[in-house]
């Protein structure tokens, strides 16, 4: 399922048009980025929590030479899926 296919089912559960729940989804993805931004977590009870973690600078190595490489610290963005989610897959 893809954006296009979320939002049209979804649209459809609602009876609302999928313009107007386009929007709703991208103003919620948004958030949720920008809030990602500034180090704080988002947490949806039953779903999932999105948090970011700190990688810590590393050496690496390129596979095609071998050189020695240095990969840059970074933050990275992790979903956490919640017991509600988990119950309902499995």
């Amino acid at each position: 399922m893809n954006k296009t296919d979320l939002i049209k089912a979804a649209a459809d559960q609602c009876g609302m048009s999928q313009n107007t729940v386009s929007q709703v989804f991208d103003a919620v993805l948004k958030t949720i980025t920008d809030t990602l931004k500034k180090k704080e977590e988002v947490n949806l009870p039953g779903f999932g929590k999105f948090k970011i973690t700190e990688r810590a600078a590393r050496k690496g190595r390129n596979p095609q030479t071998g050189a020695e490489i240095n990969i840059a610290a970074s933050n990275s963005p992790v979903f956490t899926a919640g017991k509600g989610l988990k119950d309902a897959v499995n």
